[in-house]
């Protein structure tokens, strides 16, 4: 953004209607549309850092697209879906995805167990700045007691273990296959 700058411009009502169904059928937004429009009629103007834009075509906003695979590609492909308990399809739509926006793949399962164990953490915070205020007021002098702190131990290791569980589940999804593919070629 360092050195990018705001443009505004007034148009009808009706135009920005047509300008957003023109965006819309594009699969863009209306601000990455306007910024083409912009830089294409600047094309040609000698300007510095002059740049050949490609010509905006119609874009669906979700398709359908047709892959060819190896066959020991698409072996794999489907174990590691099988694996991370999703569609073969949806798998490569999220690989495509975290590719083209440079995003991690997380699956919803995933997504949940990771949203869970947070709301863990911050139980066990609560919990631990409640027994760390009442040492404080004097309500507990010598401060938590060995079952206490074994509850506490309990919590921390079982998060622990819950993420090592969600950890080892996405690598062994991502991995998945891959002994089978090699037996495979033997």
């Amino acid at each position: 953004m360092g050195n990018r700058v705001h443009l505004t411009t007034w148009i009808s009502r009706e135009s920005k209607a047509r300008f957003a169904e023109l965006a819309k059928a594009q699969g863009v937004s209306e601000s990455a549309l306007l910024r083409r429009v912009v830089e294409s009629a600047l094309v040609g103007t000698g300007g510095a850092g002059e740049q050949t834009l490609e010509p905006v075509g119609p874009i669906a906003a979700s398709g359908r697209i047709s892959v060819r695979l190896r066959s020991d590609d698409l072996l794999l492909l489907r174990e590691r879906s099988r694996a991370r308990e999703i569609p073969t399809s949806t798998h490569v739509s999220l690989l495509v995805r975290s590719h083209l926006r440079a995003l991690a793949p997380l699956p919803t399962a995933e997504l949940e167990a990771l949203k869970r164990s947070v709301a863990e953490v911050g139980a066990i915070g609560r919990n631990i700045n409640q027994i760390a205020r009442a040492v404080n007021e004097g309500q507990w002098p010598h401060g938590p007691n060995h079952d206490d702190l074994r509850a506490i131990l309990r919590a921390i290791s079982a998060l622990r273990d819950h993420f090592k569980t969600v950890i080892n589940a996405n690598l062994t999804s991502w991995n998945a296959g891959y002994t089978m593919t090699t037996k495979a070629r033997r």
